[in-house]
């Protein structure tokens, strides 16, 4: 190869990669300009509000219009029908499909390490590598603008995330599958970012934080017992609202369904568990609106607390965009791009079909997770955090895709570093114009966003 990309082997994945070079050279990935007959972005927002339930919408639309950062958070399907108008790659990988600062954190490994990787999939599918860096990319840049950093900053901040995942993709294009497939970020990796003192011990706060956060965690906040002392979800409506009638879903059925998509010794260990309560709870932004349950289950010998989190699963945003999922079950769909795409995955990730055939995925609600708050991070640890975060989609990506086609398309200069860095700008630009959109339609009635949320 021409550039300094490291010892690779000449091969297909190289002459794949250099073909999609000249195909669409990399400083074709850069800038955005909107299309002319490009769909209106309420108008993408109120078609997903059809399939949702109608009384918790008014709270995504509160999410969202508070400031730029939160819309494009809430707006993935904004964003995907964007990126299907222009040039693609065509080298694909299994996207994360939502790609954010925001998505990026810390939960446990089935071995109890503190790791630091993607942790959403509700958009997962297989499509071109630089979605997902464009989706990093662009959120970056918004982040940064939100935190009142010059535009220059935003940008560097915005290169150093595609830089770390150029870099890395490099790195990773030496190495053979299985250990690509076993490499990991552990949580020292994060706190290494951070060398200042004072700032160091913030991070390590934020570790200690995340490995406190679990099931038993979660129980002493959210629960407390009833008159006849067992234990129960504290209600906090819309946002938490327990359900009297849980065989009223036909839970039984439905777990049972879960329980079997479980490898087996899995399957042992859930069976030492049973449901004590339920209730319907808000999570996220984009995901305002869709049905997701909290269970309690109780270990039934000791009594200690479990937590699952049961999703629902709709089509991806990037579906009318890409070629179709293979799973018909969205919510085996998610389940395997996220273990797929994870390096370590929850031990209870599973999936079923709830009432009226809706789609579900399962989950341990709070398990170590943890993540970067956003707004406490100066311009240099922003940029640092950025290209964990794009060294991380690298691997991620590496374990699906043809790293080493992707390496050679890539290359050993900062080419497509400043192509992404100059789409980030051009986006953020546009999320500034549809949030003012959001905030137009609110304002004007179009469109109904809640007093509290």
């Amino acid at each position: 190869m021409t550039d300094s990309v490291g010892v690779l082997n000449a091969g297909s994945g190289v002459e794949k990669g250099r073909a999609a070079r000249k195909r669409v050279p990399r400083s074709a990935l850069g800038g955005w300009q909107p299309p002319e007959n490009r769909t209106d972005p309420i108008t993408i927002l109120e078609r997903q509000a059809r399939t949702r339930l109608p009384e918790l919408v008014p709270i995504r639309y509160a999410r969202m219009v508070a400031e730029p950062f939160p819309f494009l958070r809430g707006g993935p399907a904004i964003m995907a029908a964007d990126l299907a108008t222009t040039e693609n790659t065509g080298l694909n990988v299994q996207l994360c499909g939502d790609a954010h600062l925001s998505n990026f954190g810390l939960f446990a490994s089935p071995e109890r390490a503190l790791v630091f990787d993607l942790n959403d999939f509700d958009e997962t599918l297989p499509g071109p590598f630089e979605w997902d860096v464009k989706r990093l990319v662009a959120s970056v840049a918004v982040a940064a603008r939100g935190n009142g950093y010059s535009d220059a900053k935003a940008e560097h901040a915005a290169m150093e995330a595609a830089r770390g995942y150029r870099e890395h993709m490099l790195r990773l294009a030496e190495m053979d599958g299985m250990a690509v497939w076993y490499l990991q970020v552990n949580a020292d990796a994060v706190a290494e970012l951070v060398r200042k003192p004072k700032r160091r011990e913030g991070v390590e706060r934020a570790l200690s934080k995340a490995r406190s956060r679990t099931s038993l965690q979660a129980f002493a906040k959210l629960t407390a017992p009833d008159e006849n002392g067992v234990p129960r979800i504290k209600e906090n409506p819309p946002l938490l609202v327990r359900i009297d009638e849980p065989e009223a879903l036909d839970i039984n059925a439905v777990f049972a369904a879960y329980r079997k998509t479980l490898p087996e010794e899995r399957r042992i260990l859930l069976d030492r568990h049973e449901l004590v309560d339920l209730a319907l709870k808000v999570v996220g932004v984009g995901s305002v609106g869709t049905r997701c349950f909290v269970g309690l289950m109780a270990d039934r010998d000791t009594g200690s607390p479990l937590f699952l989190q049961v999703k629902e699963a709709e089509t991806s945003v990037l579906a009318p965009h890409l070629t179709a999922s293979k799973f018909k079950h969205q919510g085996h769909r998610v389940v395997h791009g996220q273990r797929l795409t994870q390096a370590a995955s929850d031990i209870f990730l599973g999936w079923a079909t709830g009432p009226n055939g809706r789609y579900f995925y399962w989950r341990q609600l709070r398990d170590m997770k943890g993540s970067a708050v956003l707004e406490n991070l100066s311009p240099g640890a922003l940029a640092k955090y950025a290209m964990l975060c794009g060294h991380t989609l690298a691997r991620a990506h590496a374990r699906s895709g043809d790293r080493v086609a992707i390496a050679a398309y890539l290359g050993g200069g900062d080419a497509f570093d400043r192509a992404m860095a100059e789409f980030a700008m051009g986006y953020a630009d546009q999320t500034v114009e549809d949030h003012r959109g959001l905030v137009a339609a609110v304002e004007s009635g179009r469109v109904e966003a809640a007093s509290e949320f």
